[in-house]
């Protein structure tokens, strides 16, 4: 018998040569067509509209993927259909459900609109665990369909904490008409990263385990209990380096676990198939597939579906999976600059009373600010929605320490990350954009898009150096002797919300070096140093100065960056960082009558001196409204020189003063 991955691989083309019992088999046998149908990272974003801007949109919305998903199971007489977690958190709707809805005694809206949908199955993400453990179990004892997850255990042991997986009896109508029962089988998993990302809520409750070894462990026994196929619910990214237990991203590592038919990942809020994984060793983006197993992720905040096609096919008694393919759908044709589909009448109905009681929630005056707060150049330099934030960070923190006597005196610094700067070189309307005048909740969670929590740490001079210098990783080397165009912005090998500002101490980065560290904060360049003129209060910081700065749960924990994890945190909040910037907004303008966000520049790129004239650019939001805060604002002489195949506007940028 052929294995089944070499024949998804051959492909039916070349099944003739290779083994004409197996065509004959096919042929002759009840074959069956099912299709997994998926969704992923949908982070509360419910409804076709953008409550920062308080205006409808095309680009996003389950309201408008529930029509796709409609479409996809009715084109075909077997569907199932899935979701792949980061459901609950991330949107205003799920910041009025945790603060309010629930409270009151709404069901979870996520859940409710899946419960509507008919989903059959679904697993966790990383962000379900944000509200707390009491708040998920809750919101899952509503679904009306199965929550799985496999490798988050009860702490100290190896008992699942959650249902590890899911066999369904799925009837299915064969291509010659008979009637059948196939045994599929579920499984989930979620980054082990989680224990990090939520240790406030998860320590000492739940232990995470490796996602591949988990498989490994489960996926016999699934087959044991009876299933014919096995789908992977895998709340992972994909990646091409080498399996290492631990692993955050291991969608790709799941192919090679014998069992597993079908796979929808998500996690990193890209789309698979895709031409971005052309170059992939294991991806044949045409079919579909990675190593020979079909796989799909779809984008977030629902602007996609996943469509997974199996041809299955009885042999022994047992069903096993002939070939697959996976593509995926999407609500908005960025090309044609069109919507692909409208609103599922039933859904959005379902959804109006929760879609107008969060607007009124997020319209709620807070204050007043004497600036706009765009963020077109947070990438560039010194940026006003960054500005306030840690300027709230730090304000929330001075008065913390005057209750914590052990660090009194030491001075305190503020760290921020730019959230909406263009997604990830893939939305060109994500700015942040927060006008001058009254301030409302809206705002504030425009401004700051994540429950995170406030923690301290404690760092060595040395070690601030060493966190701007991981940061510095968002920008590419220059080199002052090429007359060609040089991109200024490593989008592919970091993550904007990686590129911490720190406030309270003045620094540049020359970046005529290379990165001294990687996307992942690992050194990669000893012998680099692009952070210079690093002082504090006018005077170069001595390495083995004491510092405190205030950063988010996410940050402090993740010991990633250097001055992170246990060792470093002095100082563990109750509070969220974006109530902490509401309440510095509302505190502000009952005070002053007006909150200040203006950015002090405290940062720049140091000028880049050559004996050529430089062509830098980078690219932000085309909009009319950017041309002119640029205009206004930049720091650095700029100019648009064209748009590039996204959207983006590119603009030429001068740093030679």
């Amino acid at each position: 018998m052929i294995n089944r991955r070499r024949f998804i691989q051959i492909g039916a083309g070349g099944l003739v040569a290779v083994s004409s019992s197996r065509l004959a088999f096919a042929a002759g046998s009840s074959t069956v067509n099912l299709r997994i149908v998926g969704t992923t990272d949908v982070h509360g974003f419910l409804t076709d509209f953008d409550y920062y801007k308080d205006a409808p949109t095309e680009k996003f919305g389950f309201s408008r993927a529930a029509n796709l998903i409609k479409q996809a199971r009715e084109e075909v007489p077997n569907s199932v259909l899935v979701d792949n977690g980061d459901l609950i958190q991330g949107n205003p709707i799920s910041d009025y459900q945790a603060a309010v809805g629930a409270k009151e005694g709404r069901p979870e809206p996520s859940i409710m609109a899946l419960n509507a949908m008919k989903y059959d199955v679904g697993t966790l993400g990383n962000h379900e665990f944000n509200y707390g453990l009491p708040y998920l179990e809750t919101a899952m004892k509503e679904a009306e369909f199965p929550i799985i997850n496999a490798n988050i255990v009860k702490a100290g042991t190896e008992a699942p904490a959650f249902q590890p997986y899911f066999i369904q009896e799925k009837e299915v109508l064969a291509e010659n008409g008979t009637k059948h029962t196939v045994k599929i089988g579920y499984i989930g998993f979620v980054p082990p990263q989680v224990m990090i990302w939520d240790k406030a809520n998860l320590e000492g409750k739940v232990e995470a385990r490796d996602i591949v070894k988990t498989a490994e462990k489960y996926v016999p026994l699934i087959k044991e209990a009876g299933a014919d196929i096995i789908v992977a619910l895998a709340h992972t990214g994909p990646s091409d380096d080498p399996y290492q237990e631990g692993a955050e991203n291991s969608a790709f590592y799941l192919a090679d676990v014998a069992g597993i038919d079908a796979i929808i990942f998500g996690h990193s809020h890209r789309l698979f198939p895709n031409k971005e994984f052309a170059q992939s060793p294991h991806a044949d983006i045409d079919k579909g597939t990675v190593k020979g197993v079909p796989e799909a992720m779809a984008g977030y905040w629902a602007n996609n579906i996943s469509v997974i096609d199996l041809t299955l096919g009885k042999e022994e008694g047992k069903w096993l999976v002939l070939d697959g393919k996976a593509a995926i759908r999407p609500i908005y044709d960025a090309e044609k600059k069109a919507a692909t589909t409208e609103n599922h009448a039933e859904i959005a109905t379902l959804l109006q009373p929760i879609h107008e009681a969060t607007r009124q929630f997020v319209s709620q005056p807070i204050g007043h600010a004497t600036d706009n707060m765009y963020s077109y150049l947070a990438l560039v330099q010194d940026d006003p929605t960054i500005q306030i934030v840690n300027a709230a960070q730090k304000a929330y923190v001075e008065n913390a320490v005057k209750a914590l006597p052990e660090l009194a005196g030491i001075p305190i610094l503020s760290a921020g990350a730019p959230f909406k700067v263009g997604g990830r070189k893939n939305d060109p309307s994500g700015y942040t954009e927060v006008n001058k005048g009254e301030l409302t909740f809206r705002n504030a969670a425009d401004l700051y898009l994540y429950p995170n929590t406030l923690v301290v740490v404690k760092v060595s001079g040395e070690e601030l150096k060493e966190w701007l210098e991981c940061s510095a990783g968002m920008f590419l080397q220059i080199d002052p002797k090429s007359e060609k165009a040089q991109s200024l912005l490593n989008w592919e090998g970091f993550r904007t919300y990686n590129f911490d500002v720190i406030d309270g101490v003045e620094y540049q980065y020359d970046l005529t070096q290379p990165a001294r560290y990687d996307g992942e904060c690992q050194l990669v360049n000893p012998e680099a140093h692009r952070v210079v003129n690093l002082s504090y209060q006018g005077k170069p910081v001595d390495p083995k100065a004491e510092f405190l700065i205030a950063t988010n749960n996410y940050r402090a924990y993740g010991n990633k960056f250097p001055g992170t994890g246990d060792k470093h945190i002095v100082f563990a909040a109750p509070d969220e960082n974006r109530q902490i910037l509401a309440n510095f907004i509302s505190a502000q303008s009952k005070e002053h009558g007006k909150v200040s966000p203006k950015a002090d520049g405290n940062w720049r790129i140091a000028p880049i001196a050559g004996d050529v004239k430089l062509d830098i650019r980078f690219e932000t939001s085309p909009s009319e409204k950017a041309q002119a805060f640029i205009k206004e604002y930049a720091q650095y002489p700029m100019k648009p020189v064209g748009t590039d195949e996204v959207g983006f506007a590119i603009y030429q940028i001068d740093l030679s003063k």
